[in-house]
């Protein structure tokens, strides 16, 4: 097997060797083609060897990946036309070894382009083929050639059992990557499945006769009515809004409430993968297309298949990634990572973003092209805010799930919900869920009250973020009307500068407010008058500023003014 005059024991010692190398080959976590590719490389050290070829095949027994001594990515595609296909074809057939010793005069290679075979052009070889097995079926085929020689046949029995163990082990490593590659896609499959009714039942309740959905107040109503409309089209849809009001919740109904409500919903947060990955997990990728892709693996797109995908954050897209997502959101055809088989899916698309789009086609950040194609049904979701009317059973109904999980029986008293009717809620439902859950986990009785809050305590994270929780605060920013969308970036003049108080006069305490002053004719100072207003309302700035007729944005400014620090209780 190494040449003339090698004793047996040596031979055997050298297998061992030589299947040793293979092994931690074929252990490795490297692209598919490079790993067979350095296993010829192996053999060639082994085996009297010239050229080494394996042929993988796919479902219907053809030729899939063929790698050969020497592969690269530039040179692929050649070791199909050296690829033996009668040869491979009788031994697939046969699922036995394959010894031919004068390829020349082998009926198998008649009429066959045998350029670039053997040592030379002309001169005689033979070839030794041994299937690649996965149980019975056969998957592929391991060959290798040699110059022909008198000791040729002296070699062949223990080159073809050698070769056979190399095959065993690949066939071994091809099952176990295509079992995991087939538990990947069952656990994708299984999740989209379970994510088709997962937010539905998240909020139970009747209102509006949509699961999931709780509030009768006008503006929810609006937009379930506009749901129910647009559900029964195929348009795409762009749900606007800020984070936390529900935009996930709200793509699930429209889906729900489709005629492709039994097929899956499948769901996707683009700004929560970096661009490379984001294209496997939408497009899908052929085996081998990249390090680890060790087989074929369904996008995002295959998966909605005839249903509904959702995609969460389609503002934070990259420029060259809008490219690729607009001709699928066009034409309905995608590639794979690593494929040229172009393939056509039926989806229906909702997106959703808590960007300013127009401003960002203007500022050249979003293709003006993929804005007008997602934004066929833009529909704008009201945080909570302007939804007030909705905060109760939304409060109520987080309290019944926090109870539910942990066996409790706690209850929201009349001053816990005048607590809660105070605050704006900058972050919407989802704040709303955190502060029920986090004020429930450290209640201290059986109901809870206003003194139970984290306002009450050791801090708003409200306050922390937006300088204030309560519905005057400053509120994050949110939508208002749309800026016109133009196809490149315009310039816009920044606004004058605010004209200098004339000299000698006071400058008002809260810029651009009217009635700001607290000073009063009763001879006190501004100073004193708004420590006095927030002694009196126990430190927070939206009852000192209900008693000074003021809002807590002109009480923020005064105590930055006459540099009060706000006391924490």
């Amino acid at each position: 097997m190494t040449g003339p005059g090698v004793r047996t024991s040596d031979l055997s010692e050298s297998a061992l060797v030589g299947i040793y190398e293979v092994s931690k080959l074929l252990a490795s976590a490297h692209r598919l083609e490079r790993t067979l590719a350095g296993v010829l490389g192996v053999l060639s050290s082994f085996l009297d060897m010239r050229h080494g070829l394996f042929a993988l095949l796919d479902k219907e027994g053809d030729p899939e990946i063929v790698v050969g001594s020497g592969w690269s990515e530039i040179n692929a595609k050649q070791f199909f036309e050296r690829l033996p296909e009668r040869a491979i074809g009788q031994i697939v057939a046969t699922k036995m070894p394959l010894v031919v010793e004068n390829v020349l005069d082998s009926p198998l290679f008649e009429g066959a382009d045998l350029s670039g075979w053997g040592p030379a052009d002309g001169e005689p070889f033979s070839l030794v083929g041994v299937p690649i097995k996965e149980g019975d079926a056969v998957v592929g085929t391991l060959t290798v050639d040699r110059a022909l020689s008198d000791r040729s046949s002296v070699r062949f029995d223990r080159d073809v059992r050698f070769l056979t163990m190399i095959a065993n082990l690949v066939g071994q490593t091809l099952r176990l990557h295509k079992l995991i590659a087939r538990d990947r896609e069952r656990l994708m499959l299984e999740n989209a499945r379970l994510g088709k009714g997962e937010r539905p039942h998240a909020l139970d309740s009747k209102t509006e006769g949509i699961k999931g959905i709780i509030g009768s107040s006008a503006a929810v109503r609006a937009v379930v009515e506009k749901i129910r409309i647009v559900a029964k089209s195929r348009s795409t849809v762009l749900l606007r809004g800020e984070s936390g009001t529900g935009k996930e919740l709200f793509a699930a109904a429209i889906h729900n409430l489709s005629p492709r409500h039994s097929k899956p919903f499948v769901k996707l947060n683009c700004a929560a993968l970096p661009e490379s990955v984001l294209e496997s997990e939408l497009f899908g990728h052929e085996r081998g297309s990249f390090t680890g892709a060790a087989a074929m693996r369904k996008g995002r797109f295959e998966l909605a298949e005839g249903g509904t995908l959702f995609l969460d954050e389609i503002g934070e897209i990259t420029p060259a990634f809008q490219a690729k997502l607009l001709r699928v959101l066009q034409e309905g055809e995608f590639e794979r990572v690593g494929g040229n088989r172009t393939l056509k899916v039926d989806v229906r698309f909702v997106c959703a973003t808590n960007k300013n789009l127009e401003e960002a086609v203007q500022k050249g950040e979003f293709r003006a092209d993929l804005y007008y194609r997602i934004s066929v049904v833009p529909i704008f979701l009201p945080p909570l805010r302007d939804r007030k009317g909705d905060l109760a059973p939304l409060a109520n109904e987080f309290l019944r799930r926090f109870n539910a999980e942990q066996g409790s029986h706690l209850s929201l008293s009349e001053s816990a919900m005048q607590v809660l009717s105070e605050c704006g809620f900058p972050g919407n439902i989802r704040e709303l869920e955190n502060c029920v859950y986090r004020t429930a986990t450290l209640a201290r009785g059986s109901e809870i009250v206003d003194k139970d809050f984290s306002c009450r305590n050791d801090g708003c994270l409200s306050a922390v973020l937006w300088g204030g929780g309560h519905e005057d605060a400053p509120a994050p920013p949110r939508f208002t009307k749309p800026l016109p969308v133009v196809s490149s970036p315009k310039s816009f003049a920044p606004p004058p500068p605010p004209a200098p108080a004339p000299t000698g006069e006071t400058a008002p305490l809260c810029p651009g407010a009217e009635n700001c002053n607290v000073g009063g004719a009763d001879g006190r100072s501004e100073r004193e008058k708004l420590i006095n207003a927030m002694e009196e309302a126990g430190w927070v700035k939206a009852k000192a500023a209900r008693l000074l007729g003021l809002t807590p944005r002109q009480i923020g400014y005064a105590l930055q003014k006459h540099d009060i620090p706000v006391r924490k209780f």
